[in-house]
């Protein structure tokens, strides 16, 4: 069985914890898998990855005036894990798919940030939309490993690469840098 931890953050942090940002020319490999395994659990691997976020606001006499925002897809290298004995190439895929599955949902919040028109509710309505695409993010990837039945549907995670991968084509305006 594989699972994924998600990590959703709700600004971005300075962490002494070594993050990788998404790159569509860079594909995971098992030595970025860095945690222990967790021999209590049946999973072979776990993927930690999430969407970090933060905005900041400008603000001429107590009225909004303009905003930016970041929004990045991480893999978190010290979170996630293996079992070397059990992993293979098909299940580095899976997890890939975990990770890109992330960067899609970051693009779609890039693309709803782009959206959005300068109020003085921009604050509100920055925070709502991040809880709505995390709560979307965590969705996608229960509903993707209860499909692959955790990667071992090989038919399953054929058709969830082609699926994210158009996904992530018709979003490609909204990437990660």
């Amino acid at each position: 069985m594989i699972r994924i931890l998600i990590v959703f953050c709700c600004f971005l942090l300075v962490q002494d914890e070594p993050v990788m940002s998404w790159n569509e020319s860079y594909k995971l490999s098992w030595a970025d898998f860095k945690d222990a395994p967790n021999p209590h659990t049946s999973a072979v691997a776990i993927t930690a990855s999430g969407i970090t976020f933060g905005f900041s606001v400008r603000q001429t006499d107590s009225r909004v005036v303009d905003f930016t925002t970041e929004v990045h897809a991480h893999f978190y290298p010290e979170q996630s894990w293996y079992k070397p004995e059990r992993a293979n190439n098909h299940v580095l895929g899976h997890e890939q798919l975990h990770f890109d599955i992330t960067e899609l949902h970051a693009r779609k919040f890039r693309y709803r940030i782009s959206q959005l028109k300068v109020s003085n509710r921009i604050k509100d309505e920055l925070r709502a939309l991040q809880k709505t695409i995390n709560l979307e993010l965590k969705t996608l990837q229960d509903r993707y490993d209860a499909e692959t039945n955790y990667s071992r549907n090989f038919e399953a995670q054929a058709q969830w690469e082609a699926y994210i991968a158009t996904e992530l084509k018709k979003l490609s305006k909204y990437k990660s840098n």
